[in-house]
């Protein structure tokens, strides 16, 4: 293994004594970096030019990816483009230079080890906790369990304060999405039997409410053959006496006023009789 390919796995930036301690002498990086080969950006650390510009930062700031800037490198749900890097202090102590970033200071409850510039998700995710509004805290969380990023025992056994608890307590892994974690959870607050990803006649609901009125968030993919797939599920539940309402995600992010207005009047005006209807 050469030297650029031991840069590259480490995302293009590692300490210079880790590479030192690796097998190869001060002569030689010394030699690479004069012609060009590798960079330091910060003092201890060498770099490949094209390395990673995330890390980099992150090494010259003396901080680590966290919260949100994490969240989205791993590819779980945000509920924003991050427009300035999150990141952390390695300690509440530690010295931090100065950028255009939103650090976070909180002791990590998962141990940092030195000179790390990706922070733990766990660390991560309880920042993110208090970052974001709780709905926007919740969809990430569930986010992270549903793609088994993380687990609920292995979160429960960390060290999190009442919040981050009663934050988890509150997840579902049932919601396909972060829109859903969002409307699960105002469903819920209006104290309304939610059933999330129900299964009706053959196929998977998005909200079945109250045993009868069914909540459907459809995303831009909802067209053509799955339109007629959609078509064909409503009038199964229509024949058998389910009312079901359909939303887009635009409806759910920006007019979620209205879409509730829709469910309570629904709900008011009571399930449809359906003579001889089926059992689903």
């Amino acid at each position: 293994m050469t030297i650029f390919t031991t840069l590259r796995a480490a995302g293009g930036i590692m300490r210079a004594q880790h590479l030192i301690d690796a097998g190869w002498s001060r002569h030689t990086l010394d030699a690479h970096r004069a012609a060009g080969r590798l960079v330091r950006p910060q003092r201890g650390w060498l770099a490949l030019p094209d390395a990673d510009r995330q890390l980099v930062y992150a090494a010259q700031h003396g901080v680590l990816l966290s919260c949100m800037s994490l969240i989205s490198r791993l590819g779980l749900w945000v509920p924003d483009r991050v427009t300035r890097p999150h990141v952390a202090a390695r300690t509440p102590n530690s010295r931090v230079r100065g950028g255009n970033h939103v650090c976070h200071w909180a002791v990590p409850v998962v141990w940092r080890e030195p000179h790390r510039l990706i922070d733990r998700v766990e660390n991560a995710l309880v920042l993110a906790a208090g970052c974001l509004p709780a709905e926007g805290a919740l969809a990430v969380w569930e986010s992270a369990l549903r793609t088994e990023t993380v687990t609920r025992a292995g979160l429960e056994r960390l060290p999190l304060r009442e919040r981050e608890r009663e934050l988890l307590a509150a997840c579902s892994i049932f919601s396909d999405s972060g829109l859903e974690s969002y409307v699960r959870r105002r469903l819920t607050a209006l104290r309304l039997r939610v059933v999330a990803q129900a299964w009706l006649y053959g196929h998977r609901v998005d909200f079945l409410i109250e045993g009868w009125l069914v909540l459907q968030i459809d995303g831009g993919h909802h067209v053509g053959p799955q339109r007629t797939a959609d078509n064909r599920i409503d009038a199964v539940l229509a024949v058998n006496g389910f009312v079901t309402i359909r939303v887009g995600s635009w409806q759910v992010e920006h007019d979620w006023p209205e879409v509730q207005r829709l469910i309570m009047v629904a709900l008011s005006q009571g399930r449809p009789r359906v003579a001889g209807g089926g059992r689903p």
